[in-house]
């Protein structure tokens, strides 16, 4: 029925529509003579009536059981795990499908008896999830194909679509595993100095992933044990492959050095530094690719790259009138590595013709001018100064002067940790330092660069009154009354350093300064606390020194000897009138002996 402004729909049909062709019939036909007798045929029309009703009463009968046997989504006979799903919609079969699974929860639930290799084992389905896929079930069920016939008096059993977690699975049966399996042994081509070293590939034994899951799932449903083989799985480069690369590459590789060109001129790449920088990497499958670590071939090449390329240099910031001056850096000059590689892989493996070019491309300074100035480094937020004897002249001070130098005009960027070894490098003969009193084995003897330890302790008070954070110091062993207790630190190559790190946000500057008689080490930054001092603790455990008698000669150095203490000093650091950090350095000094150069009295 229709109301004025509405019109029902028709009710919801969720069967698929079948398609009926139209028929063509013919419509002229012969003309048949008359018979002797005098009959005639039977009209056309009665004919062609009589044609329509059969057509008719077949195309109804055939019709009829196509449409019968296509209502719903699933085709009619199909059932999945015993149950009738055929001739129901996506959604009364999916339903359908549920309950049965319902009704066999406990049997799903129940233990797998699994078995690899020699061991047996029981998995619970839950916790590999092992579950049967409604959806993907169902719509297999209605993507069924059969003949219309079949369709009517037909019935197939559908397989349930089963999944399972893959990764979760794999862990529970390589318990299993254990050591009945082994891992694949990746082929390997390394070198010792330039000689080539292999190591052959050999096949792993375990289970395959996939497969394993698929034995499972067709195993579950059943409640029969299930069994997963274990399976050699063997590395995609050969035993073969890996000889071949060691004659058609390795080998050659390493038999004569390689001219690289410039446009600046020549670098000859000896055969170690290759050795160094080929590569033989195997991937997860096995197979064993070769290469050129330009990184680690230009480690093994030192500064050979300095004769053709220029190095880029950083912006400076200096102390000048009191205040923080920028001296502009420049661009310099780098060897093109991008094609290094390839081009270098290219003629290892010929004995002549062992030549490759490469361009020269700009290389920019790490610290411009334009970085530098938006540091923050604007004040001098710590100082600090110790005091020496001697005079400049003295090999101790020269040694302190040189250090300072060195250190002078250090800029560590937020975040940056500065090393002192790091920074200056071995401290020996060849960068001016000279032989000076250090203490190596509990007493003071001539050794090379005496007199850093005191820079050093400067340094450490310098950043430790800036509020920076420690990161490496060790004090002396014994005291020297130079120093402030415990806040100190000694240093030697290559054991011994002191570290600190720029916990800010700005840039800092490490300037120095020295005297006849003093120097000085100054932070420069932008200032943060309003102020950080030392408390110190009593001291305690107090020793005294014993006298200690050397053989006299030009290695003997006499001392006085001092008292052995322990100690306890606090870093406070005051920001906006409250104490936001107090930090304890702790330290015990032993009583250094009182040295004398003569013979022990008898």
């Amino acid at each position: 029925m229709t109301l004025y402004g509405e019109e029902r729909p028709p009710p919801a049909d969720d069967r698929p529509t079948v398609q009926v062709e139209a028929v063509s019939w013919p419509v002229e036909e012969p003309v048949r003579p008359v018979p002797p007798d005098g009959r005639r045929f039977r009209s056309r029309r009665f004919r062609l009536l009589l044609a329509a009703g059969a057509a008719s009463a077949v195309l109804a009968s055939v019709g009829a059981g196509t449409i019968w046997a296509y209502a719903g989504d699933v085709p009619r006979g199909t059932s999945v795990l015993g149950t009738e799903l055929g001739g129901r919609s996506r959604t009364d079969a999916a339903r359908e499908l549920r309950a049965q699974l319902e009704r066999r929860a406990a049997e799903l639930a129940a233990p797998l008896q699994v078995r690899v290799g020699e061991e047996t084992a029981e998995i619970d389905p839950a916790e590999v999830g092992l579950t049967v896929d409604v959806d993907a079930t169902v719509a297999t069920a209605a993507a069924t194909s059969a003949h219309a016939v079949d369709r009517l008096v037909g019935s197939r059993e559908i397989e349930p679509v089963v999944s399972v977690d893959v990764p979760k699975l794999e862990a529970a049966l390589e318990k299993l595993v254990g050591d009945q399996g082994r891992k694949m042994t990746m082929p390997a081509i390394t070198f010792s100095g330039t000689k080539p070293k292999v190591r052959y590939p050999k096949p792993s034994l375990t289970i395959d992933p996939q497969y394993s899951a698929q034995v499972v799932k067709e195993g579950w449903l059943s409640g029969q044990p299930v069994t997963v083989p274990l399976v050699e799985s063997h590395p995609a480069t050969t035993a073969d492959e890996v000889d071949r690369l060691v004659a058609e590459l390795a080998e050659p590789a390493v038999a004569a050095p390689v001219e690289l060109t410039t446009a600046r001129g020549s670098v000859t790449i000896p055969p170690a530094a290759i050795a160094k920088g080929l590569r033989f990497k195997a991937d997860k499958t096995g197979k064993l690719t070769p290469s050129v670590d330009v990184k680690q071939l230009r480690s093994a090449l030192g500064d050979k790259f300095d004769s053709v390329e220029v190095a880029a240099k950083n912006a400076t910031m200096s102390i000048s009138g009191g205040k923080p001056k920028i001296s502009d850096g420049r661009a310099g000059q780098q060897v093109d590595t991008s094609r290094l590689g390839e081009e270098l892989l290219a003629v290892l493996p010929r004995t002549d013709g062992r030549t490759v070019s490469a361009d020269l491309k700009p290389a920019q300074p790490k610290l411009t001018a334009e970085k530098l100035g938006g540091l923050g480094i604007k004040e001098k937020i710590a100082s600090f100064t110790t005091n020496f004897t001697g005079g400049l002249s003295s090999p101790r001070s020269q040694n302190i002067v040189t250090i300072a130098n060195d250190v002078k005009g250090t800029v560590v960027l937020p975040g940056d940790t500065f090393s002192l070894n790091d920074h200056t490098g071995e401290r020996g003969y060849a960068q001016g330092y000279r032989d000076a009193p250090v203490i190596l084995d509990g007493k003071l003897v001539p050794g090379v660069g005496g007199g850093t330890s005191q820079f050093t302790t400067t340094l450490f008070n310098a950043t430790y009154y800036a509020g920076l954070e420690d990161v490496e110091h060790k004090p002396h062993s014994y005291y020297f009354s130079r120093y402030p207790a415990v806040i100190e630190s000694t240093i030697f190559w290559p054991n011994l350093d002191f570290k600190f790190r720029n916990n800010t946000d700005h840039g800092v500057l490490i300037d120095t300064s020295y005297t006849g008689s003093s120097v000085t080490v100054s932070i420069w930054s932008t200032k943060i606390w309003d102020s950080v001092k030392t408390e110190y603790g009593p001291r305690r455990n107090i020793t005294s020194p014993k006298t200690v008698y050397l053989d006299p000669g030009p290695t003997c150095i006499p001392a006085n000897g001092s008292q052995g203490f322990a100690q306890d000093a606090f870093r406070v650091i005051k920001k906006d009138g409250k104490t936001v950090k107090r930090e304890r350095f702790s330290w015990t000094y032993s009583a250094e002996p009182r040295f004398i150069c003569a013979k022990e009295p008898s």
